[in-house]
């Protein structure tokens, strides 16, 4: 298969946590007043206008896909031009099972997209705070059979991760739910993969994907999927991409600073680390150690980087 002729969508999800009629829904539901958890931070909701820049790292250097798909919790980007072909905005409700609504846990909502009218057996993922910084073709994340590259980074937990004693204490929610997701392929598929997500922009195929949250793991879905914020019981959805990996289904890649930064707002100044990795991705992550004042940073760097105004917007 020649993947220049598949048809290659992209999903996004996207939140605005300061409408306040969304606080009060989330309030209400989880009973979450702090906002300084790694499952909980303030960043996992806040908006900086990411996702305008996103898309414009989009028009500028990945024109060859075919529809962005936005999903929300009935909210839309007072800037975002629905009209625009390409754009199709996805409520929650339309994916989600009534029993896991309304939720506020990222890792829930990435069960479903499979889901999604319309979305074509391949596809990307990616969070609004991720962006393409150099043109790509679609060589990057599909080989030519079809087949989806999984970017590992080469932090090894080593052979040892299953009998990993250091709980969420000591290496972090995040880091807990992808070692139980390891964990999870070694016991059902007798092999290991213990590279760390690269965090930046994945690709799936559908078919696979929904194999693996209706057959696969689906004891776990059923489990996390009441979880309203993100737990470190949650299925992270790394398992997936072993998942097709251990199947034949995927091809591994590792991959370094230069092809998939993760660039953190609250410790590295964005601009130098651009230039001194011309990394092909990167993500510009808000967690819970970033504050409102290294929030104001964001706009400024991304409207330098990222300055012409795309189909996308109004």
């Amino acid at each position: 298969m020649n993947n220049r002729n598949i048809d290659i969508d992209l999903v996004y999800m996207w939140v605005d946590g300061s409408d306040p009629v969304w606080l009060a829904k989330k309030q209400l539901y989880t009973q979450q007043p702090d906002k300084s958890s790694e499952t909980d931070a303030a960043g996992r909701y806040a908006s900086n206008d990411e996702l305008k820049y996103s898309l414009r790292s989009v028009e500028m250097y990945a024109p060859w896909i075919r529809n962005i798909f936005i999903i929300t919790d009935d909210q839309k980007p007072e800037w975002l031009n629905t009209q625009n072909p390409k754009i199709k905005v996805i409520d929650h409700r339309d994916i989600l099972p009534v029993e896991a609504l309304p939720t506020f846990n990222s890792n829930v909502i990435e069960y479903f997209l499979y889901k999604i009218p319309g979305l074509s057996e391949h596809f990307l993922l990616a969070n609004d705070d991720m962006f393409f910084n150099a043109h790509f073709s679609s060589d990057y994340f599909f080989t030519r059979d079809g087949y989806p590259i999984v970017c590992l980074k080469r932090k090894i937990f080593g052979k040892w991760h299953h009998k990993v004693k250091a709980r969420v204490q000591t290496i972090g929610e995040y880091r807990q739910t992808v070692i139980d997701a390891m964990n999870l392929i070694e016991q059902k598929f007798g092999k290991v993969y213990s590279g760390l997500p690269h965090h930046n922009i994945d690709s799936f195929r559908k078919s696979d994907y929904h194999k693996a949250v209706e057959e696969v793991f689906n004891d776990q879905v059923k489990k996390s999927q009441f979880n309203r914020i993100r737990t470190a019981s949650d299925l992270q959805r790394s398992a997936f991409s072993y998942y097709a990996l251990a199947i034949g289904h995927a091809y591994l890649k590792y991959v370094g600073r230069k092809e998939a930064s993760r660039i953190l707002i609250y410790k590295h100044n964005f601009t130098e680390y651009i230039n001194r990795y011309h990394p092909l991705l990167f993500c510009l992550n808000d967690d819970q150690h970033s504050t409102d004042e290294h929030r104001k940073q964001v706009r400024p760097f991304l409207e330098t980087l990222f300055p012409e105004k795309s189909p996308f917007e109004k």
